[in-house]
């Protein structure tokens, strides 16, 4: 699936500890018919052959509703299962040598915390940058903070679109406003909800309004 800007919009990234017994394929499938325009699937306790074997159900799920969905980390997961693309961290591949192994139509995300990281991962064929923590989170409790300013430094700094992470809700998205970001990434405010679809839908009509 060839990325888009507009993929960013509301990108939800998996949580399995937070669905409250519900399966990640009924909660994802509801999240995507709330609103959700892109789905990473991010495991970081399971095993190759378990994280393969759930990918597949994700992907083929995605891909029935038309959304594209990226693999957190495993560059082999994601070519294996017919991901559309992966989402790495600094020190987990190089976007360069990611393109030359899965081509040019891969959708590359990387983490960026700071202007450097940002030129940098553009630099090295990236389509898309993460950026955060930007609000307190509890899915990453080491990272620190990025404050507006900076948060706007890094997506000025760059051309690839950017997607902030961290602690974003339906109750804060509105203080990203005027940051440059392309849209939201959000965890527990979607896979923690009593209502998924529900919840995605709220945060689509703020992010709409936000990042117009």
């Amino acid at each position: 699936m060839k990325f888009e800007r507009k993929h960013l919009l509301l990108y939800a990234v998996t949580d399995r500890a937070r669905l409250g017994g519900r399966t990640l394929a009924h909660e994802t499938e509801a999240a995507i018919r709330g609103g959700v325009t892109m789905v990473q699937l991010r495991e970081k306790s399971m095993g190759e052959e378990d994280f393969l074997a759930e990918a597949n159900e994700l992907v083929k799920l995605c891909h029935s509703l038309g959304t594209p969905v990226i693999i957190n980390d495993s560059v082999r997961v994601a070519i294996a299962s017919g991901a559309d693309g992966v989402h790495v961290g600094q020190s987990d591949g190089d976007p360069a040598e990611i393109r030359k192994l899965a081509g040019e139509d891969f959708i590359i995300g990387v983490t960026a915390r700071t202007v450097g990281e940002a030129v940098a991962a553009e630099r090295a064929g990236a389509d898309y940058i993460g950026v955060g923590a930007v609000f307190p989170t509890s899915t990453k409790t080491d990272t620190r903070r990025l404050t507006k300013t900076e948060l706007s430094a890094i997506t000025g700094a760059v051309r690839i679109p950017a997607v902030a992470i961290g602690g974003i809700t339906e109750n804060n998205i509105d203080e990203l406003s005027g940051t440059g970001i392309a849209g939201v990434a959000v965890v527990s405010a979607i896979f923690a909800a009593d209502d998924a679809e529900a919840a995605a839908r709220r945060l689509l009509t703020k992010a709409e309004a936000v990042l117009k």
